[in-house]
């Protein structure tokens, strides 16, 4: 089965505009990588605060991609500390999980439909060669993979500390790396079953 990590509200957030949310969410992940002081990250860390406090998303919820990918965080911080200094460290990680954040609250509060229509929208000024459907389709799974394959890294995880092999990075790697390729088959096989040719539908156009 293909997850979902949008979560059930009835909120102002949800019902904004998909194409105004993934603007919104290129301008904050431009804003914030071009950050460089700690009170500008401080007050954009106080603005997502406030969106996940309207959209009605507990603090638990809000952790969760954070939770999961510590090990990632405290391994960018050991080598930006190692080769820049703890300050640029501590700084870079800050960055990241803010903008994963960021990222998890549209993916929350965005249906992969709407994804896919907001994106529409804003391809539907390009030129007719431009698959513009297709890249739509793509995106919208990116996203919605990043967060899927976080949530399949979790639960392998849970599975090898239940068979006491929590040291063991090939226990983990394998099967993450097996049930990613078999949820590829999986949407590759629902795309042909419903004969999808976005190319096709936008030439007839």
């Amino acid at each position: 089965m293909i997850g979902d990590t949008y979560i059930f509200r009835d909120s102002c957030v949800h019902r904004a505009s998909p194409g105004r949310k993934i603007l919104s969410l290129i301008a904050l992940c431009t804003f914030v990588a071009l950050a460089t002081s700690w009170p500008t990250l401080a007050g954009t860390s106080v603005c997502v605060a406030l969106l996940y406090r309207i959209a009605g998303i507990t603090i638990s919820e809000a952790l969760n991609p954070i939770r999961s990918m510590l090990w990632i965080f405290l391994a960018v911080f050991a080598t930006h500390a190692i080769l820049n200094g703890v300050d640029v460290a501590s700084l870079t990680v800050a960055r990241l999980i803010l903008l994963i954040t960021a990222a998890s609250l549209v993916t929350m509060t965005t249906k992969t439909s709407e994804f896919v229509d907001g994106l529409l929208v804003g391809l539907r000024w390009t030129p007719p060669w431009v698959p513009a459907d297709q890249i739509a389709l793509a995106l919208s799974l990116a996203l919605r993979l990043i967060p899927l394959t976080r949530l399949t890294l979790d639960e392998v995880r849970v599975a090898q500390r239940a068979r006491q092999m929590d040291g063991n990075i090939k226990a983990l790697i394998v099967p993450l790396i097996v049930r990613s390729l078999k949820r590829g088959d999986e949407l590759a096989e629902a795309i042909r079953a419903r004969s999808h040719d976005p190319c096709g539908e936008r030439r007839k156009q």
